[in-house]
């Protein structure tokens, strides 16, 4: 299904934004507070026990309206349909986009190509709680008899990422004496600092790689594999202290890994969506089974939000509208996430993956070069160490920055203030970021505080906070393993929806595999002596660079 309207910036629920957003660009966010008593009512949502709070942001009820207009002009709701139900709207690869469908927890079946996918991904669920529980039971043990206490995640991109955030997140929640640990840069110190974390003998090792070919995976997987090698000596060991998650079970099998110990997943599901699949392996090996199902009920119930809520009350639409709002309206270039919660600290991470790779295009589905902003940068840090990092650019910089601010009701560590002295700085910076701070009030603050006039004239002026800074409260009772999975799935909705208004195919990408390509060149290039030439100036010189303090290091004999 093409997008029906060839030049979105022409079409008319653009143009009716367009027109509206002059009406309101100037309006304080201060003034519509104190106007309508009742903003927090009108402009928030729940679903379970998540409350969106979308109430500090530059809106009011005709913007609501007009965005939803351009979310039914690109006919969200009919692509959303088409996603849950198998359809292949990943056009460039030809792909069905069904990671809905590794959590879906009713009995209805799911369709790709005419085969219900439901058995088999009900028989990799087993396969995964069988495992998982020999494992954490200790029925499961090393060559030497050893019961597992280290398990080495080796992936990268949605095979690190996806599984890295859940078992930071959901640390609770995790099984005493089992540690679990990620390897994903090809840069040899992730994976040599992790090995002196484990000793092999007790170390169980995911290779998470869908083809058993991802070059910085495997990279990381061999070298694994000769040090629990050259520590043990025993091939036969590797049965017991290797698993794999992948679709090439011969590879994986040459590898040393038995093939009762690879664990399936499948073409429709992305990588970035994957840890809903056997990806998620050392979530339930960290977690227990129990706790990775409550992952996909909460996810579940966030698609059932998403598939039923009418638009004007559906979470992720309302975020994603508001992104495009500030996306592409204010040209707010960035979107920041500010978790207030240790355990969330690597979200950021995860999310940036989820959106840029997903949203970074510049090409519409039509195949033709887009003439407006796509996905925004996304960065940010756990409350409160933003405050003290870079608070000060959403407060008083020159660049619009809307936010996320996440947080739980209920702390997992009731510590004596710790938790209500974090809530109050939450709270307290989005409304800074909504009020900002007139001259006149802070005039009044400083002589409050005994300043002489003199005083007061010589540093005023950098005590006035503009404020109408935009940003969303998402709070929930506690972080558990259902609503990690309701968060997580709410943010890949809000991914989905702004592609389809953008027109762009969120599902591949194809930038990152140009760059494999020339990677592989390169790698040639720098392990053969002499200078090259084939490049541009800039990267012949680089490489010419790094061969001539390599081979003068190796005639030194100082590398093997």
């Amino acid at each position: 299904m093409k997008q029906p309207t060839k030049d979105l910036v022409k079409s008319p629920a653009w143009q009716a934004l367009k027109e509206h957003y002059e009406a309101i660009k100037d309006v304080h966010m201060r003034d519509m507070f104190a106007e309508d008593p009742l903003r927090f009512e009108n402009f928030s949502t729940s679903v379970n026990d998540i409350v969106l709070d979308y109430s500090k942001n530059r809106i009011n009820e005709e913007t609501m309206r007009l965005l939803m207009d351009l979310a039914r002009q690109a006919k969200v709701e009919e692509w959303r349909d088409l996603m849950f139900s198998g359809e292949p709207i990943n056009s460039t690869e030809h792909r069905s986009v069904l990671h809905t469908a590794l959590r879906n927890r009713s009995s209805k079946p799911i369709r790709v190509n005419g085969r219900n996918v439901m058995p088999g991904i009900k028989a990799v669920l087993a396969h995964m709680r069988d495992f998982s529980e020999q494992v954490r039971s200790g029925e499961w043990r090393g060559y030497n008899g050893a019961r597992i206490k280290s398990i080495i995640n080796i992936g990268i991109g949605g095979s690190d990422l996806g599984p890295h955030v859940v078992c930071e997140s959901m640390k609770p929640y995790s099984q005493r004496g089992l540690d679990v640990y990620f390897v994903s840069n090809a840069d040899a110190t992730h994976l040599v600092e992790t090995l002196k974390c484990v000793e092999p003998e007790t170390s169980l090792f995911v290779i998470a790689s869908k083809t058993f070919t991802t070059q910085e995976t495997m990279l990381n997987a061999f070298s694994a594999r000769k040090w629990f090698m050259d520590l043990v000596g025993n091939e036969k060991a590797i049965e017991k202290h290797f698993v794999a998650v992948t679709t090439n079970v011969e590879l994986a099998t040459r590898f040393g890994i038995n093939e009762a110990n690879t664990f399936e997943f499948w073409d429709w599901v992305g990588g970035r969506y994957s840890l809903w699949s056997a990806i998620g392996l050392s979530i339930a090996l960290y977690l227990g089974m129990d706790h990775f199902e409550s992952l996909l009920e909460g996810a579940y119930e966030m698609d059932q939000h998403f598939l039923k809520t009418p638009l004007e009350e559906n979470i992720p639409v309302i975020m994603a509208l508001l992104g495009v709002w500030y996306n592409n309206f204010f040209d707010a270039q960035s979107h920041a996430i500010m978790p207030y919660s240790q355990y969330l600290e690597r979200l950021p991470d995860y999310l940036q993956q989820l959106d840029m790779e997903s949203n970074g295009k510049t090409i519409d589905r039509n195949g033709h070069r887009v003439n407006y902003l796509t996905g925004p940068i996304i960065w940010g840090q756990s409350g409160t160490n933003g405050q003290h990092a870079f608070f000060q650019l959403l407060h008083q910089g020159t660049k619009p920055v809307p936010a996320d601010f996440l947080i739980p009701a209920l702390s997992q560590n009731p510590l004596g203030l710790h938790h209500r002295v974090l809530f109050s700085n939450c709270l307290a910076q989005t409304k800074a970021l909504m009020l900002g701070k007139k001259y006149a009030e802070a005039v009044e603050e400083m002589r409050h505080q005994g300043y002489s006039q003199d005083e007061i004239e010589e540093v005023i002026q950098h005590k006035v906070f503009d404020g109408n800074k935009p940003t969303n409260t998402i709070i929930f009772e506690r972080l558990t393993p259902k609503t990690l999975g309701s968060i997580l799935a709410m943010y890949e909705h809000k991914v989905f929806v702004q592609g389809i208004i953008w027109n762009i195919n969120s599902f591949d990408q194809w930038g990152v595999e140009y760059g494999k390509v020339l990677a592989g060149q390169i790698q040639k290039d720098l392990s053969t002596p002499g200078d090259v030439e084939n490049h541009d100036s800039s990267t012949n010189g680089l490489i010419n660079y790094r061969k001539r303090v390599y081979f003068d290091e190796l005639d030194k004999n100082k590398l093997d």
